[in-house]
């Protein structure tokens, strides 16, 4: 059988096992990715039943995780009404800046010290696995249990800094690009100048316009509201359409899409485009995540020795972590919200993008893929196994303090 044809039947019927079993599946620790991701892994290198070329499955990755991500972020800038994102407005804005800078750094530190690549290229590195994963991070913020488990602060917190650090990334990561010497400073500073303030122009314009043709249709009631969430879906693929004819940064201007038609749409009725967050992190993940499974590089893996893993780990327990502890006293969390917040933190799409981005700018290192994709597939695998007990703990251990 074609692979091509064999691996949508195999995420077809994957997705139609998850939605007959939703509600047993979201009491067990698996995942929808982790599902995605071990069915891969099986498919591909345990089986050998699919196989895609290395050019092909770099192109593939990059393409399906940047519309996934601008899906992702439409839905994390419509979880929450934007007077609960001001709200938290203080801790989001601290983790943006600071907490995004420390854990790039931190990740280059381990990139250099523990795998001994140049400076250059554990600085790429360490931007690309630096933004938290939207796409993982609503598995674990979303959904009844999040709901019940979690206070409203916390989840919005996440939600807020997923959906705004993965295209804030987007400067740090064509900035040491340049060191690698993919192109030349001149080009790159202004590259990513015109890729935060062009997105946020773009985003904003686009997403004003939308929220008032929302508003429009609903007072002349042209609107159904089932199609709002097909609407919220097609303008997270707009604004990325716009941002690429514009050369900006199409993940940052999706999230700001998103946040100024929250903002526009203000007391409407929100039900259908807040059941876009749940669809996405059910289904529109699979095809990424099998792919992820398909392409892993064992023998890469396996050929690098013991310093790689070491890393992986590495970078799980301190790239963010001790940061967000760090951050106490700007971030104004308690102790118990600085160690879930300093956990959770996933790495996923937003890394596949960035460092097939990189890939196709120009940084050939191989090291940056191998590294890389096992760091994506150990958090898929280690966050998303601990997301229900860390919900868990956090519940019994008492309603949160005022703060």
């Amino acid at each position: 059988m074609d692979p091509l044809l064999l691996s949508y039947a195999l995420v077809g019927v994957l997705a139609v096992l998850l939605a007959f079993w939703s509600s047993a599946i979201r009491r067990t620790v698996l995942t929808e990715p982790l599902l995605a991701l071990g069915l891969g892994v099986l498919a591909g290198p345990v089986l050998g039943l699919i196989d895609v070329a290395d050019r092909l499955g770099y192109e593939l990755t990059r393409e399906v995780s940047r519309a996934l991500l601008a899906v992702s972020l439409m839905a994390v800038a419509l979880r929450f009404p934007i007077a609960a994102y001001r709200a938290v407005r203080r801790p989001v804005l601290v983790l943006l800046s600071a907490g995004m800078v420390g854990m790039a750094v931190v990740t280059a530190g381990l990139s250099g010290w523990l795998l001994g690549v140049p400076l250059a290229v554990a600085a790429l590195l360490g931007s690309c696995l630096a933004p938290t994963d939207p796409v993982l991070a609503s598995s674990i913020v979303s959904g009844g249990p999040a709901e019940r488990q979690l206070p409203a602060r916390l989840r919005q917190v996440l939600s807020g800094e997923s959906g705004g650090n993965d295209g804030l990334a987007f400067p740090l990561v064509v900035l040491a690009l340049a060191g690698v010497g993919a192109r030349p400073w001149g080009d790159e500073v202004r590259s990513a100048l015109w890729g935060v303030v062009g997105a946020v122009l773009a985003g904003v314009v686009l997403g004003w316009l939308a929220g008032h043709a929302v508003r429009a249709a609903s007072r002349r009631e042209t609107l159904d509201r089932g199609s709002l969430v097909i609407f919220a879906v097609l303008l997270g693929i707009a604004a990325l359409g716009v941002a690429r004819a514009l050369d900006t940064d199409g993940i940052l201007a999706a999230f700001v899409t998103g946040l100024a038609y929250n903002a526009v749409i203000g007391d409407q009725p929100r039900a259908a485009e807040q059941k876009l967050d749940d669809s996405l992190t059910r289904y529109l993940v699979l095809p990424l995540f099998f792919l992820l499974g398909v392409e892993l590089p064992w023998r890469d893996w396996i050929d690098a020795g013991w310093r790689l893993p070491l890393f992986a780990v590495a970078v799980l327990l301190l790239r963010r972590l001790p940061v967000v502890l760090a951050l106490r006293i700007p971030l104004g969390l308690g102790w118990r919200d600085l160690l879930f917040l300093g956990w959770f933190g996933p790495i996923g799409v937003s890394a596949l993008f960035y460092l097939t981005f990189s890939r196709d700018e120009g940084a050939h290192d191989p090291l940056l893929w191998t590294a890389g994709s096992l760091v994506v597939a150990l958090s898929t695998l280690v966050h998303g196994v601990t997301a229900m007990p860390g919900r868990r703990w956090y519940a019994a251990a008492g309603p949160p303090a005022e703060h």
